[in-house]
């Protein structure tokens, strides 16, 4: 739950990006990438959220 904030945070600044949160469970949408990949992830994983802020900020998904 710890890293939830940070990925609002990360997801807040790039317009690509859709974060949404409902029921316990976040997704992330990548709308400007080939085929708008989307991460489905629970509300309270830190370490895969954390590999998602990590995919977003320095991964492939880092120019959209």
């Amino acid at each position: 739950m710890k890293q939830l904030g940070n990925l609002a945070m990360v997801c807040a600044r790039r317009r690509s990006i859709l974060f949404m949160s409902e029921n316990g469970e976040v997704r992330v949408t990548i709308r400007n990438a080939p085929g708008s990949p989307s991460y489905y992830l629970r509300w309270d994983d830190d370490k895969k959220i954390e590999g998602v802020i990590h995919e977003l900020n320095f991964g492939k998904y880092r120019n959209y």
